[in-house]
């Protein structure tokens, strides 16, 4: 049993450097680190996603699903390249490994927050990506889309953290779910800005995931001022937590700094709604 407050608890193994938790897919880490630069090839690519026949069997599966997929079916990690193109079947591959992350908990208040958690994720993702396409960022797509995919990646730590300490804790205390928001509320930006860090992932991520929740009027950085807004258009669909009806999005600093009307906001939110439901039906 633990005689410590539990968040001390949290907080002594966040800050542990033996802290070694599998919340991402060294592959999908590596092709975000070869897309990163200018000089790759699709061999590279695919040679990297074949390594691991799991993540290959769940990258042609996206791949074939209703969201991404074209009139014909793809059945290698080559046709997926040629088809989507090395930077989205390098998105699918970060959502695949995500995906299985979030979906690995074996405590069941966990595993259940963790899917509260991941449609959350998902719905940011292709949300951020779609805001970039519609507002002349088109060239910010596929980095919103990671951007959206990673941004809470800090929530999803805690909870494997403390599902950690919950299944060594003899007594087999709970966690109840106000205290794990609480927890997550207040340690999960700077946790999962350490841990991007520590995975050497592009800057451009850890200070997305670092500064979503930040007091700022104006962020000054575009990528992380649509990521806010489409987290605050998840929110208000109850993506992650209780539905939140009021929220006025075309009131948000994002919006305005941004110059977004609110008939393209309530546009966003049709399109999260419909995206969710094909991207649920491929999971």
């Amino acid at each position: 049993m633990h005689e410590k407050p539990f968040v001390e608890v949290v907080k002594e193994q966040l800050e542990s450097e033996t802290l070694n938790l599998p919340v991402f897919h060294p592959i999908a880490v590596k092709l975000q680190g070869i897309l990163s630069g200018k000089d790759f090839s699709i061999d590279q690519v695919v040679a990297l996603i074949i390594k691991d026949q799991a993540l290959t069997s769940q990258v042609l599966r996206l791949a074939n699903s209703a969201f991404f997929s074209g009139l014909a079916k793809v059945t290698t990690i080559t046709d997926a390249v040629v088809r989507l193109g090395t930077r989205e079947v390098a998105s699918v591959a970060m959502l695949a490994s995500q995906q299985h992350s979030y979906n690995s908990l074996t405590h069941p208040e966990l595993k259940s927050h963790a899917q509260v958690l991941w449609k959350h994720a998902i719905g940011c993702a292709i949300g951020t990506r779609w805001l970039c396409e519609k507002n002349g960022y088109r060239n910010l797509a596929q980095e919103g889309f990671i951007a959206g995919l990673l941004h809470d990646i800090g929530s999803l730590l805690i909870l494997k953290v403390l599902e950690g300490i919950v299944l060594t804790d003899g007594e087999q205390r709970g966690v109840s779910r106000e205290l794990t928001n609480e927890i997550i509320a207040a340690m999960h930006t700077e946790s999962g800005y350490q841990l991007m860090q520590k995975w050497n992932l592009p800057e451009v991520y850890c200070n997305i995931v670092r500064d979503h929740h930040k007091d700022l009027e104006e962020t000054g950085n575009v990528l992380l001022s649509l990521v806010r807004l489409v987290d605050h258009a998840c929110r208000k669909l109850g993506l992650g937590g209780t539905p939140e009806p009021n929220l006025m999005l075309a009131a948000t600093s994002e919006a305005q700094g941004l110059g977004i009307k609110e008939i393209m906001l309530a546009e966003l939110e049709i399109m999260i709604e419909d995206a969710m439901e094909m991207v649920t039906s491929a999971a």
